[in-house]
């Protein structure tokens, strides 16, 4: 894996907020702390000859408070980083947007909470704001790749597979990339370093920014169950469990859980169906939105991921599923185009651990297996989604540890893990490998 400093690339939710302030009148940035929002957003002022309000700075933020419509007041695009430190600022924007009937490119705002977490006199710029959400660094960023594995499986799956027909990559090179996660600042550390500063991002987002957001009155309560979301990446979020294995009760956990969210430290993967109430109905995945933060936060390293001990293979499964998705949903961030994603689950039997249905109701589905060979019985749960979408059945891919991608059967593919962000040009692999 290359250094992080000689890797570094514009992100490429850069090009679609670029396009986007050409057609909406405030566009808000939210994700993680330290994600590298402020980054983008010097950027986009520096390519525009503006400057940043930067609400993290004390000084700065008295004054904005102070008087925020002065703040808003300069020529456009404004450019705004940790705007729910003030969130009296939209109220002074929608004034602006009021009196002086601007459509569009009048602002860019970051936020490292979900803008629905702000409290109700934020919310003043409804049909005036259009939201984006940036990830830590998806893998084909680090290593300088232009990721399309989501459009070109769209456009022509069975070319897609011949074009990336082999991969090199070890397991122990997917242990290390999945350890290591994408935080920019922890990505140029070394593994020491890279603990405590995880450690220390999750000491401040509970002991600092969870407090500032909402009245936790147990915060210890909140960082257990942190750590025991992580235990359950990429499982089915069980509140009840939560809540009896903690001691408190379910309507906290909810409410932790969703503060949590709110602060970009998990994620829930809804159910998937053909029918809203058939998504209701079935219970959301939980995913650590890093894998290398939730690898720490299981105390877990490349070393004992790469023994054999059965608790270890579990917890990489889990571990992978929760990279390889992440991964998946860093793609359809920069989509810029509406895209639903979530799991399938009929019964106990049929589970897909992702599927990404495109706003002309195709769909895509991946299932992450952490071995390097599929078995017949592997597809089952693609060929029963197959064909209960029937035409609106794009592809299903196995993603593994293996070192080739090849076609199973109508529809139906295996692909390397790291063909979600790597090309290569090898001579293709048209038929299906024996065995």
């Amino acid at each position: 894996m290359p250094e992080f400093e000689t890797a570094f690339h514009a992100r490429r939710v850069e090009a679609l907020l670029g396009s986007l302030i050409r057609e909406e009148p405030v566009i808000a940035v939210h994700g993680p702390r330290s994600v590298g929002k402020s980054t983008l957003l010097r950027r986009f002022a520096a390519e525009r000859g503006v400057d940043v309000v930067d609400l993290d700075d004390p000084a700065v933020r008295d004054a904005v408070e102070a008087s925020p419509s002065l703040a808003v007041a300069d020529k456009p695009p404004l450019c705004i980083d940790e705007y729910q430190r003030v969130p009296e600022l939209l109220d002074a924007l929608k004034a602006r947007l009021n009196r002086s009937g601007e459509a569009r490119g009048v602002a860019v705002l970051t936020g490292s909470t979900r803008h629905d977490a702000i409290p109700r006199t934020a919310q003043a710029l409804t049909g005036r704001l259009h939201n984006m959400v940036i990830w830590p660094l998806s893998q084909g960023e680090i290593e300088g790749e232009k990721e399309d594995l989501l459009t070109a499986l769209r456009d022509d799956p069975d070319a897609t597979v011949m074009r990336w027909p082999s991969s090199s990559t070890s397991r122990d090179e997917y242990i290390d990339r999945i350890c290591t996660g994408g935080f920019p600042l922890a990505l140029a550390r070394g593994a020491l370093a890279r603990s405590r500063w995880f450690d220390d991002y999750v000491r401040t987002s509970i002991e600092r920014d969870a407090t500032e957001l909402a009245k936790v009155r147990q915060r210890q309560v909140l960082s257990d169950l942190l750590a025991r979301l992580a235990g359950q990446t990429a499982q089915v979020l069980n509140v009840s469990a939560a809540a009896e294995e903690l001691g408190v009760d379910r309507k906290t956990v909810e409410a932790y859980v969703r503060l949590l969210e709110d602060l970009f430290l998990v994620s829930r993967l809804p159910a998937w169906g053909k029918t809203l109430s058939s998504r209701v109905a079935s219970k959301p995945k939980v995913h650590v939105v890093d894998s290398g933060l939730a690898a720490r936060l299981l105390r877990i390293g490349p070393a004992k991921l790469r023994s054999l001990d059965p608790t270890a293979l579990t917890e990489f499964g889990h571990l992978l599923e929760t990279f390889a998705v992440g991964e998946i949903r860093k793609q359809v961030s920069w989509l810029g185009e509406p895209v639903t994603i979530g799991h399938w689950r009929r019964g106990d039997d049929d589970e897909v651990d992702l599927v990404v249905e495109f706003d002309d109701g195709r769909v895509l589905a991946f299932e992450v297996k952490a071995g390097e060979r599929v078995g017949t019985r592997g597809f089952n749960s693609l060929r029963a989604i197959r064909d209960s979408l029937g035409a609106r059945f794009i592809a299903g891919v196995v993603l593994t540890l293996g070192s080739r991608s090849y076609t199973y059967q109508d529809r139906l593919h295996v692909m390397p893990i790291d063909r979600i962000w790597r090309q290569n040009s090898e001579p293709p692999l048209t038929t299906r490998p024996e065995g």
